[in-house]
């Protein structure tokens, strides 16, 4: 009996209660262990997305910019043209010329601290850029020399003849008129009444383009003049997506100079980049190309600082929080909406993206007579 009993007792035996508790403690161990590790990973994982989808959208945004720019002054590059004021369907006038970096406030309200403002401007016509000279006009009917390409609802400058282009344009605000219907041979007729003086008709054709980019709390956007009032400060106006379009997400700075030939040989060749805007139509001949830099920021909001110093880009000769040298241009560090600096900017990553954009459009004109 004793041995039975024994062997039974010896059959039942398992865990004792210490062991028990000793097993759930290491478990317990292991997942936190697991878990922290998820964490980090996951925290990883977030930061490498963020910056990976900012960087794209910036890399897609410049790319957009840089052929706008590539197409600017397409349809009006002639000395005649450049630097005149033209009145558009929207709004107050704006100057005619390529790119324009930071123009009044009137014509692109300001962006967030720190950024710069851009005008591009080009036509979408397929024909001679050297335009149609006016022989006659009555009523809202211009009577042209040579064969025309123009089309119905096309876009014409109606142009009087043009000033020295050493001296800034003395011309009238230029009129941007729609041509009604095709043309019956030489008669080209339009919408309006018919320019007073004018000399030339230059075709834009049927969708010109009339772009103005900011950065508006952190994001890049873009406003077309022939179809809203791009200037209109309200904050109804700015607030619009349907006016202001999202280009892309947490741009935390869009910077932009000029390039352009000071020498007096007039050879093509970038002498001098800054944010000085040309005067008259020998200067906008003599200007070539557009340097940019986009500024991305990720969205992920890290625990520590990450950035210890305010980008920098090609066209910057200092950080400056705040600016010092005023001939400088920063990128600056990025804002809140009420322009104040963002305290927290440190915690952010960010990438700042270059590239030069020649104005071939300009560069086709080559050297220009008297400039």
């Amino acid at each position: 009996m004793k041995t039975k009993s024994c062997a039974q007792h010896s059959s039942q035996s398992g865990f004792s209660l210490i062991e028990i508790m000793v097993g759930m403690v290491i478990g317990l161990l292991a997942i936190i262990v697991m878990m922290q590790v998820f964490a980090t990973s996951e925290e990883r994982k977030r930061t490498a997305n963020a910056g990976s989808d900012a960087q794209n959208s910036a890399v897609i945004a410049l790319d957009g910019m840089q052929r706008d720019i590539g197409q600017s002054a397409y349809g009006f590059a002639l000395t005649r043209l450049l630097g005149c004021n033209i009145q558009l369907p929207f709004g107050a006038p704006v100057p005619l010329a390529p790119v324009i970096i930071n123009p009044p406030v009137a014509v692109i309200p300001a962006g967030d601290a720190n950024t710069d403002t851009l005008l591009v401007s080009y036509g979408l016509g397929n024909d001679q850029p050297e335009g149609y000279n006016v022989f006659s006009l009555a009523g809202s009917t211009y009577t042209i020399i040579g064969t025309s390409m123009l089309r119905d609802n096309d876009r014409v400058i109606a142009t009087p003849a043009g000033s020295a282009p050493t001296a800034a344009c003395t011309l009238p605000t230029l009129s941007l008129q729609r041509v009604n219907g095709a043309p019956a041979g030489s008669a080209v007729t339009t919408h309006e009444t018919a320019v007073v003086g004018t000399t030339a008709l230059f075709n834009l054709g049927a969708t010109p383009r009339f772009l103005a980019y900011a950065v508006r709390n952190g994001n890049l956007v873009v406003c077309d003049y022939m179809a809203a009032d791009c200037g209109d400060a309200t904050a109804a106006s700015l607030g619009n997506p349907a006016i202001w379009r999202l280009v892309a997400e947490n741009i935390a700075s869009l910077r932009a100079q000029y390039g352009q030939d000071t020498s007096g040989a007039m050879d093509g060749t970038v002498d001098s980049w800054n944010q000085t805007t040309p005067g008259n139509a020998c200067q906008w001949a003599r200007t070539s190309a557009i340097r940019l830099a986009l500024v991305a920021r990720s969205a992920q909001f890290e625990k520590e600082n990450v950035t210890l110093a305010a980008p920098l880009w090609t066209g910057s000769t200092i950080s400056n929080i705040p600016p010092t040298n005023p001939t400088a241009v920063p990128i600056g560090v990025p804002t809140n909406p009420d322009g104040t600096p963002d305290a927290l900017w440190q915690q952010y990553r960010y990438r700042v993206f270059e590239t030069v954009v020649p104005i071939r459009n300009v560069a086709w004109m080559g050297a220009i007579s008297g400039c």
